[in-house]
């Protein structure tokens, strides 16, 4: 935390705003943790505890931060846009979602075909491995079970970020890690049908193997193909 010692003077709000944020943005504080307390804080800073609350507030107002009472203060999002999304997609249908994903990924598996390394698809393909085991696991308990559900739902988000992360396109990234609490609560509720359906998981299979081929037009083509089944 040294790097937020020795503010300027002035607007010394805006100074704290700006070195909290940019321990959200960069990752210091990663989504979802707890920030240090306000004593620390305090500390660092060398400053009043009203100036810290200022700025904590404006943070959480802007979406950053979540001030949970008897329990501290957490990362929310990583950026304003992150937190706009997020309140956009709380207020969206699953095919508004869908629909967004298809916009994405198609661009993204075509990309990801022209630019993916050996690294990306082998990530990929640990993705798959996840999500067949998951399956494999729902096919042997004979009913739906949430915890499978979950473990497959979440494994298939991280195959289709796999590829778009391989599209080696940040924004595209970004965009697409804001849709993926969405995207698994949308898979979570088809599950039960989808997990078990050969023709989905080979549809996957074929989009890695066009990535790997690197033939552009045939992995836009299975990811919408794929993304198509889904909206149905």
């Amino acid at each position: 935390m040294t790097e937020l010692a020795g503010l300027r003077r002035g607007s010394l709000v805006d100074e704290v705003i700006e070195r909290l944020k940019a321990q959200i943005t960069t990752g210091s504080w990663p989504v979802g943790t707890r920030i240090p307390p306000e004593s620390e804080l305090i500390e660092r800073l060398q400053i009043g505890r009203g100036t810290l609350r200022e700025a904590v507030k404006a943070l959480s107002h802007a979406g950053l931060l979540e001030v949970r009472q008897g329990d501290g203060t957490y990362v929310k999002t990583r950026s304003e846009l992150s937190g706009a999304i997020r309140r956009q997609i709380a207020r969206s249908t699953d095919t508004h979602v869908q629909e967004v994903r298809r916009a994405l990924e198609v661009q993204g598996a075509r990309l990801a075909a022209r630019r993916r390394t050996n690294e990306d698809l082998a990530l990929c393909e640990a993705a798959l491995a996840e999500r067949a085991e998951a399956a494999r696991r729902g096919a042997k308990l004979g009913h739906f079970d949430v915890a499978w559900g979950r473990a497959w739902a979440e494994a298939d988000v991280r195959f289709h970020q796999s590829v778009v992360g391989a599209a080696r396109n940040p924004m595209l990234l970004e965009l697409h890690l804001e849709l993926a609490e969405a995207m698994s609560a949308v898979l979570l509720r088809v599950a039960a049908d989808a997990a078990l359906d050969p023709e989905i998981d080979a549809g996957h299979r074929r989009l890695l193997d066009a990535v790997r081929d690197q033939d552009e037009e045939r992995a836009a083509a299975e990811a919408m193909r794929i993304l198509e089944a889904d909206l149905d």
